[in-house]
């Protein structure tokens, strides 16, 4: 077996340190919360601690690891009159094409995986009827949905106007081969 043309783990990925910090805050807040809940009765800093822990999460998944793993960035405003918009920006087609398949696997996992996670810890909780640990766990999964929904919002987004642009693009040049074609006669 040839073991200097094996390739390690991190060259497979295109941005191995932005999935380091991907998953390191969303393993941190699940293993402080799990560890100091069974071995710390101290709900205080279990609590501070933990929301820390998954709001930096949320702020990295929203602001740079989307951007960087799979292309989107999502935002939320409320208007002049209270209603809630959603705003998506996403990388043009070309650069979305060029994305890393397994950089974007891992994104979309971890995303997905941390909410059942979360989800299994609360009903842990409640079967418990730990209703003070149930809170640390609804702020976490709460900030784990909100992520989740921003980035399936924007994706879908972002195939819509992947297709608007692609339909569009035919259609003109559709025009412009019948104006070409009825200009020589």
């Amino acid at each position: 077996m040839d073991f200097n043309n094996s390739q390690s783990v991190g060259e497979n990925y295109a941005n191995p340190r932005t999935c380091f910090f991907h998953v390191l805050f969303k393993a941190a807040a699940l293993a402080f919360y799990i560890l100091f809940a069974l071995f710390i009765d101290n709900f205080v800093i279990i609590f501070v601690v933990t929301v820390l822990l998954a709001a930096l999460d949320f702020w990295v998944v929203k602001n740079v690891s989307g951007r960087i793993l799979v292309g989107l960035r999502w935002w939320n405003e409320i208007n002049d009159e209270g209603e809630s918009i959603w705003k998506f920006e996403c990388l043009d087609q070309e650069s979305l094409a060029r994305m890393n398949k397994k950089d974007s696997w891992l994104f979309w996992w971890t995303l997905y995986l941390t909410a059942a996670a979360w989800i299994i810890l609360a009903i842990f909780s409640l079967i418990r009827l730990q209703a003070d640990y149930l809170l640390v766990v609804g702020v976490c999964l709460t900030l784990s949905i909100a992520n989740i929904i921003g980035f399936t919002k924007c994706q879908k987004d972002a195939k819509k106007q992947i297709q608007q642009y692609a339909s569009n693009t035919i259609a003109s040049r559709f025009s412009s081969t019948l104006q070409s074609a009825f200009s020589i006669v």
